[in-house]
């Protein structure tokens, strides 16, 4: 059963996003357990990328950075990557940019990253957010079908394709262009141990920053407990991938073949991101040139995605991002009194 009773949220001191306006939502009732107030809570993951779900249907609930770092918290409290609040996009106080007041998905994907900052999209989260609705009931998503996805970046189309979730994260771009990509790079990025390395600047709604690593064994060993250190350093933070072209080619027949891990803004290294994903084939699909695939394999620590794109070489409308979803618990979260 949905809860009944959250706490109201202190204003956060937490400036929104630039360009984007905060959200503004309220307070429902709650359930108590052993005298205390609990919020119902569903746990899921896309290649390991794990989030906590909150339902708040109807737009009564409110989020608060201490409540989000609470739930993620891997030790004393539930774990995850992010969190999602499940919500319609009618019951928001003003709709998030990009949505059309005549054309207004249903649902909206309300994700804060770990840290308790707000995020505009993740790939893998809203394949999971899409699943959690089916299994709700509240969508209706036939294999081969589509759906649309409000986020803070905008509609995104959802598609079913058997037991997997594809999401189109829509228009991309290197943000230097041509120039960009013939230097090797348009930042520098340090890791600790490591020379410093050239990083490509890919724009998919959020921000990252795709570094090749030179082989596997390098790819293991960079330690990625601290973030690493972008210059010139992004004005809203980054994302940044580190990729290894596989079997010493960077191409194997049509599709391309890359191995990743990521650090993510707001989160620490995650065993898998969608849009980062996404962003390391654009990348190596822009350093290949003409001959480069417009499919990919990717691999993270926690499984395999695919990624399809389409545009020049620097720049496209259609980046889609294939894998699996899975729900793996529901429960309930104590809160401290």
């Amino acid at each position: 059963m949905p809860p009944t009773s959250w706490p109201k949220r202190s204003p956060s001191s937490k400036p929104p996003l630039p360009g984007k306006q905060p959200l503004t939502t309220r307070v429902r009732r709650g359930t108590r357990s052993l005298g205390r107030v609990s919020i119902a809570f569903t746990k899921g993951h896309g290649t390991e990328n794990d989030f906590v779900l909150l339902d708040d249907p109807d737009g009564e609930s409110d989020l608060t950075p201490d409540l989000i770092r609470a739930l993620s918290d891997r030790r004393a409290g539930i774990g995850a990557d992010g969190v999602i609040r499940v919500v319609r996009t009618a019951a928001l106080a003003a709709l998030p940019p990009g949505v059309a007041a005549d054309d207004v998905p249903e649902w909206f994907m309300d994700y804060w990253n770990s840290d308790g900052s707000a995020a505009e999209m993740c790939g893998n989260g809203v394949r999971v957010f899409v699943t959690h609705l089916i299994r709700r009931g509240w969508m209706d998503l036939p294999d081969g079908g589509e759906q649309a996805i409000a986020t803070r970046d905008g509609v995104k189309a959802i598609r079913r394709q058997g037991d997997r979730i594809s999401a189109d994260l829509g228009p991309w771009r290197v943000v230097g262009g041509a120039a960009a990509v013939a230097a090797g790079g348009d930042v520098k990025v340090a890791f600790p141990g490591l020379p410093v390395l050239p990083g490509l600047s890919v724009e998919l709604g959020n921000p990252h920053v795709v570094v090749v690593i030179p082989d596997v064994e390098t790819l293991e060993a960079i330690d990625l407990s601290v973030p690493p250190v972008v210059e010139p350093v992004p004005p809203n933070g980054t994302n940044v991938e580190l990729v290894v072209p596989m079997h010493n080619q960077q191409i194997i027949g049509e599709l391309g073949h890359l191995r990743m891990r990521v650090h993510e803004r707001g989160s620490g290294e995650t065993r898998s991101c969608g849009t980062g994903a996404v962003a390391a084939a654009l990348a190596a699909r822009a350093f290949g040139g003409e001959s480069a695939p417009d499919h990919w394999r990717i691999d993270v620590l926690g499984g395999t995605l695919q990624v399809s794109a389409q545009g020049t070489a620097t720049e496209g409308t259609v980046a889609a991002l294939s894998g699996p979803a899975v729900i793996v618990a529901d429960g309930d979260f104590l809160l401290a009194d």
